[in-house]
């Protein structure tokens, strides 16, 4: 598909970078010339300069013959513009990003008049993921699936887990309760792995799961699950109120730390159960002061990469059972993993893979083509959620005399209220929705492209 993105910085390149990945032609228009000179060396794509809401610069970027086009410059009454201009001279599909809580409400009501197909809100989406997180703290990442029915949860397996040295085939003997194991992580490796893969200390291990035994799963192998109670936040931006506001409404109590007055008083006034306290929250003697090491969750939000990850890694030092950054450079993740922060948030990497979810519908209109896609493994994995359609190959076969290509696994069967980790004697039924794991560079976007062509 042709692929038009309207701002070049932090998020606009994740997406370009995204989407580029799976063979989508992208052009970037951005006001400055060196932005533009600097993605056209980074990604094999085309870039204009000028202002991405002018009519002679979407010709330019062939904005009438494009696909998609994707605004997510900063200013978002340019972006809806833009959006409004492209549906106007033809484009079919606009996506623009919308960052003031002002808009968004009304944005969503009116999307069809300002010819939006998708409004995204990066902050809230990191908000929610980084929630998800404090609220089962012994896993890294939690993702539903089949109407919340299933999850797949990531975790880091120490040498005390009951899973350390256990080959696959032999966990139904060490758990009551079935999980699948669909993905791991090994130093660089990244695994899908069968039967006979044994899991070792140090591993990163993405558990397939009903959400109904999710809990007794946490408590069969002894990880922490108590939630967060104590929070505190770092940086009173959008992302750090949004999260405030969810865990308020949580019942969570929460210490809000920001340091522009000004910006500190609209808090107070729209956080009235929120403790907000306007100080420089990269000083240790200030957070040693307000108490840091009784804090359940530390999350810090600033707008610089290093100040959060500085404030985590002292957190950890006085004993703060979950730290979680903001970072957008990915070597800095791998940074907090040697410093023993095991979780970081990225709002541009998750709203990239939103976007690219909502491209990779677009790619098939076939009943059966991708439900939802959710990013494994840094990328490299991807468990993808299909609904079985009557057309579907194979139905109600059993899927011991189904092969399906290398490297797939089909994870889990959803059906109606029943969960299923599918077994030789299990089958697809029509109605049925799966979830598959998979390579990313196998490009899946239909369920019939999983099974093994017949000899």
């Amino acid at each position: 598909m042709k692929i038009v993105i309207v701002g070049g910085g932090k998020v606009g390149f994740a997406i370009a970078r995204e989407v580029s990945a799976e063979g989508h032609d992208v052009t970037i228009i951005d006001s400055s010339r060196a932005v533009c000179d600097r993605l056209s060396l980074a990604l094999d794509g085309m870039t204009v300069q000028g202002n991405g809401a002018a009519l002679d610069v979407q010709h330019a970027a062939l904005v009438p013959d494009s696909d998609l086009l994707i605004a997510v410059s900063p200013n978002d009454e340019a972006n809806i513009l833009a959006c409004m201009l492209a549906r106007k001279i033809g484009c079919a599909n606009t996506i623009a990003r919308i960052r003031s809580r002002n808009y968004l409400n009304g944005v969503q009501l009116l999307r069809e008049e300002l010819g939006l197909s998708m409004a995204v809100t990066p902050d809230l989406y990191a908000a929610r993921e980084i929630f998800r997180q404090l609220q089962l703290p012994a896993f890294l990442r939690r993702e539903s699936f089949a109407k919340s029915r299933a999850e797949i949860v990531a975790m880091e397996v120490d040498a005390d887990n009951k899973l350390c040295g256990k080959k696959l085939m032999e966990l139904p003997r060490v758990l009551r309760h079935r999980v699948l194991v669909c993905a791991v992580r090994r130093g660089e490796e990244a695994f899908i792995p069968d039967g006979s893969f044994a899991i070792r200390a140090g591993d990163e291990v993405y558990l397939t799961a009903p959400a109904a035994t999710l809990s007794r799963t946490v408590d069969e192998l002894g990880l922490r699950k108590k939630h967060a109670k104590n929070v505190m936040i770092v940086g009173g931006g959008r992302l750090g109120e949004a999260l405030a506001e969810l865990l308020r409404e949580a019942g969570v109590r929460v210490k809000l730390i920001e340091h522009n007055a000004e910006r500190c008083r609209e808090l107070a006034e729209r956080l009235p159960d929120v403790s907000v306290l306007c100080a420089d929250g990269t000083r240790q003697d200030f957070l040693f002061s307000e108490n840091i090491s009784q804090m359940d969750a530390v999350v810090a939000l600033t707008n610089l990469d290093e100040e959060n990850v500085f404030i985590c890694m002292y957190a950890r030092m006085q004993g703060v059972p979950q730290a979680i950054p903001k970072v957008d450079r990915t070597e800095y993740a791998a940074v907090c993993q040697n410093c023993g922060i095991r979780s970081t948030v990225s709002p541009k990497d998750i709203c990239a893979q939103e976007i690219s979810r909502y491209v990779r519908a677009m790619e098939s209109t076939d009943a059966e083509s991708v439900l939802s896609v959710y990013s494994l493994l840094g990328g490299r994995v991807e468990a993808l959620e299909f609904l079985v359609t009557a057309d579907v190959p194979h139905l109600g076969e059993s899927l011991a005399s189904v092969t399906l290509q290398p490297g797939i696994l089909l994870a889990c069967i959803s059906r109606g209220a029943k969960v299923i980790f599918p077994g030789g004697g299990d089958s697809l039924q029509a109605g049925d929705t799966v979830i598959v794991v998979a390579p990313r560079e196998r490009h899946i976007a239909e369920l019939r492209q999983i099974f093994a062509e017949r000899g």
